[in-house]
């Protein structure tokens, strides 16, 4: 693990362990990893200036005529990668997106979770992120062919991908990603590393590492990994469980050691933006047709906009305070899916959390029952509603959105939509499987 702090330390540390290409990495709009290479004898240049390229072919960024853009790179985040070879080391960095100019590019995913921060900060906040990332492992990509059939926290022998997650925890930990532990899943094949809480913008960065390393790793070993969010029919889906908090300082905002659910007002109306914003930026966090095959009920995924402690069939939930542990009160959002850009779901969360804060939301009683046994009259009845149930309905709820607007900007916001309204399209013509088994033999 390296820990580089200014130019000078990329630069020595290229020396060091004999770089060969240092690739720099940054996310297009709907989060996919997007990289190119420099060789060791630009990147004094790279440092000081970035590095030009064509922006015209990533989705979301320019227009031909308006195509020229800037990686400039983020030095805090130079790490060797370890699934390359070691006689011939390649690093990594993450880049900022700017203009020819040198300001920010409205079309960085990066930059729009920058912004938001800012905001945090300007109110004295830093924002903290603990995302659990679950996903499967196939035998290839083509079909999804299960390794195991064992369950939740199942081991060997029934866990045939003990060794894989082995050697992908030791990769994250080469590059500087403390992991707290692993486990299998619930569903066949599926499984989830935990991650460390970090600080947002690092955490974001985190997440597109972890997802590139335990497919990389995978790779080596053989095998597929994948973060669909619901490979398959009549199992779980894998989720993105988003733990998060605010510190004033050294202080968690978010408790209140004489309340009965040891929360701030902080912390409430924090939960309460979470909850009345939960719809319209389900789009974001819940971004692919797939993504709404997870979000059903039945199979563990939050379906209705609520909160508890104990009752994981919520929305949100507020893990129950451990005396002397204060500074791990959180609130946990259960709807997101690992798919996602993490940059834009964590923005569009963090900007509904503290629109709650701005405005005071008031925080509606938690439900400790479980939702999923409740009839449709009960739920209406405790003020429960669903989020949307695909994604043409998440795009019309996102498509009326001022806060998500503000958040996103202009650019990426209408880009992001533009280009969720042709998967519908997409989908909505195609003519599926299921179809035609059902209905060419009767109809």
């Amino acid at each position: 693990m390296l820990s580089c702090k200014t130019k000078t330390d990329v630069i020595d540390a290229v020396k060091e362990y004999r770089v060969s290409f240092i690739q720099l990495w940054f996310p297009d709009v709907l989060g996919r990893l997007k990289s190119f290479s420099v060789t060791p004898g630009v990147l004094e240049e790279a440092l000081d200036e970035g590095m030009g390229f064509d922006g015209s072919s990533i989705e979301g960024f320019a227009r031909i005529e308006e195509s020229d853009m800037i990686a400039m790179p983020d030095v805090k985040t130079f790490q060797l990668i370890p699934w390359r070879p070691r006689d011939l080391p390649v690093a990594r960095m993450f880049c900022d997106i700017l203009n020819p100019d040198g300001t920010p590019y409205e079309g960085s995913t990066r930059h729009a979770l920058k912004r938001v921060l800012k905001k945090a900060s300007d109110q004295g906040y830093t924002c903290y992120l603990g995302p659990e990332l679950e996903y499967f492992y196939f035998a290839n990509d083509e079909s999804p062919d299960i390794l195991d059939k064992a369950g939740y926290y199942d081991g060997l022998p029934v866990d045939r991908a003990t060794d894989i997650r082995r050697n992908t925890i030791f990769a994250l930990q080469d590059m500087g990603i403390p992991v707290e532990y692993s486990h299998h899943e619930v569903a066949p094949s599926q499984h989830e590393i935990a991650l460390k809480y970090e600080e947002a913008l690092i955490m974001a960065d985190t997440v597109m590492t972890y997802r590139t390393t335990v497919k990389e790793i995978a790779r080596q070993a053989g095998v597929y990994a994948t973060f669909m969010p619901k490979p398959l029919g009549g199992e779980n889906g894998s989720g993105m469980h988003v733990h998060q908090s605010l510190f004033k300082g050294q202080e968690n905002a978010f408790f209140d050691p004489s309340d009965k659910y040891h929360l701030s007002k902080t912390g409430k109306h924090y939960v309460a933006g979470i909850l009345a914003h939960a719809r319209e930026i389900t789009a974001v966090t819940n971004q692919w047709v797939n993504s709404y095959k997870r979000l059903v009920p039945g199979y563990e995924a939050p379906v209705y906009v609520s909160w508890a402690r104990r009752n994981r069939s919520t929305m949100v939930r507020v893990p129950m305070y451990k005396p002397g542990k204060a500074n791990a009160t959180r609130m946990e959002f259960r709807a997101p899916d690992p798919a996602c850009n993490p940059y834009l779901a964590f923005a569009v969360q963090i900007a509904a959390g503290l629109r709650g804060i701005e405005k005071e939301y008031p925080l509606p009683d938690p439900i400790e029952e479980d939702i999923f046994e409740m009839d449709e009259k009960a739920r209406e009845r405790a003020g429960i509603t669903s989020l949307p149930g695909n994604l043409f309905e998440a795009i019309q709820e996102v498509s009326k959105s001022e806060l998500v607007r503000e958040t996103l900007g202009d650019h990426i916001f209408n880009k992001f939509i533009e280009n969720k309204k042709k998967e519908w399209d997409q989908f909505r013509i195609h003519v599926s499987k299921f179809e035609i088994n059902r209905y060419l033999p009767m109809l």
